[in-house]
C-alpha cells in the first residue's frame, strides 16, 4: 500500500473517532462529607435554581444510604409527549447519592445519554434544546460540588439510538405489555388503586398524567427483597443507582414497560454477560411485579 495513502486513511480513521459523538450513562459530581439528607436537600435547591421541579424521592430497596431524586422540567415534558413511542419516558431525570462511610457521592444520568436512546425518530428537531435542558441539569446538580466525571461506559450517539446489548436481545421499540384495558382512565384508576395498596411490595416514587394525551408514567420502587432492587443492585452496581427507579407507562389503554434486558443493560453497558446471567429471573421478576399493578 502506497504510504502517502496509508497516512491519508489513518487520518481518516483518527478523525472520525475524535469527532464521534460519545456519551456515558453517569457523571459524578461531588463527594464530600455529610449525610444522605443534607445532599439531598442542596440537590433540591439547586434543580429549583434551574427550574426544575422534583417530582419524587426515596431510598433506594429501603436502604437509607442509597437515595434517588426524580425530577423535570415543564419543556422536556412538552417534547417528551411529542415523541409517541414511549417518549415520556424520558421526561423524568434522576439524582443517585450514596454514602460510603462518612462521605457522600452525588451522581446523576446523563440526560443525553437517556435522550438519544429514548428519543428515536426526529430526534434532530428537538436536539439544541435538549441539550440546553441538559447543560442546566448538569450544571445545576455541579453546582453542589465542584467535580464532574463520566463513568458507567461510553456509546456513541448511533450506537444509542438502536441500542441493544447482544444479539437477539430487544430494542427499545420491543416494549413488553403489562395489560389492556377498555380505556385510559380505567388504567389510570386501576394502576394508581394499586399503588396506593404498594401491591407487590411495591411505593410510588412519581408519576406524570397528562389526561389530554392520554399517557401516565409511574416510576415503581421494588422494595421485595427477595427479588427486588435490594437483591440485584449490589449485584450489578449500585454506583448507578440513579437508574431507578423502574417505569411503568400507560399511553391510550394499553399499559407496558421496556424490557429489562433492554433497560437494565442501556442503563449498565458494561456489565459483562456472566453477572448479566447472575440476574437471569430479574426481567421476568420485575414484569411480573409491575404486570401486578395494572391487574
Amino acid at each position: 500500500m502506497n504510504k502517502t495513502f496509508l497516512i491519508f486513511i489513518l487520518t481518516i480513521v483518527s478523525l472520525t473517532q475524535l469527532t464521534a459523538q460519545m456519551e456515558s450513562p453517569y457523571f459524578n459530581l461531588c463527594s464530600f462529607e455529610g449525610s444522605v439528607e443534607s445532599a439531598a436537600t442542596k440537590v433540591k435547591n439547586a434543580l429549583h435554581e434551574k427550574s426544575f421541579k422534583v417530582i419524587g424521592e426515596y431510598s433506594v430497596g429501603g436502604n437509607e444510604n442509597l437515595y434517588v431524586i426524580c425530577y423535570t422540567r415543564n419543556d422536556l415534558e412538552e417534547i417528551a409527549l411529542s415523541f409517541a413511542d414511549r417518549g415520556s419516558l424520558a421526561a423524568t431525570l434522576k439524582v443517585g447519592v450514596k454514602k460510603n462511610g462518612n462521605s457522600v457521592t452525588v451522581s446523576m444520568i446523563n440526560p443525553m445519554y437517556l435522550f438519544y436512546a429514548y428519543f428515536i425518530d426526529g430526534i434532530e428537531e428537538h436536539e439544541n434544546t435538549l441539550k440546553e435542558i441538559s447543560d442546566q441539569a448538569i450544571n445545576a446538580i455541579k453546582s453542589v460540588g465542584n467535580s464532574l466525571e463520566a463513568f458507567g461506559g461510553e456509546l456513541e450517539k448511533k450506537k444509542l439510538q438502536k441500542y441493544h446489548y447482544k444479539v437477539m436481545m430487544p430494542y427499545f421499540k420491543d416494549a413488553e405489555k403489562l395489560n389492556t384495558f377498555s380505556s385510559f382512565e380505567e388504567g389510570l384508576k386501576t394502576t394508581q388503586g394499586n399503588l396506593s395498596e404498594e401491591l407487590g411490595q411495591t411505593k410510588k416514587v412519581y408519576e406524570l398524567v397528562y389526561a389530554d394525551k392520554e399517557v401516565a408514567v409511574f416510576g415503581v420502587a421494588l422494595l421485595n427483597e427477595k427479588d427486588g432492587e435490594s437483591h440485584f443492585l449490589p449485584i450489578i452496581g449500585e454506583d448507578h443507582l440513579a437508574a431507578m427507579p423502574y417505569e411503568i407507562i400507560l399511553q391510550g389503554n394499553e399499559a407496558t414497560i421496556l424490557p429489562g434486558r433492554y433497560r437494565i443493560a442501556l442503563h449498565w453497558p458494561e456489565l459483562t454477560m456472566g453477572t448479566f446471567m447472575k440476574i437471569m429471573s430479574t426481567p421476568g421478576d420485575i414484569k411480573k411485579t409491575l404486570k401486578g399493578l395494572t391487574e
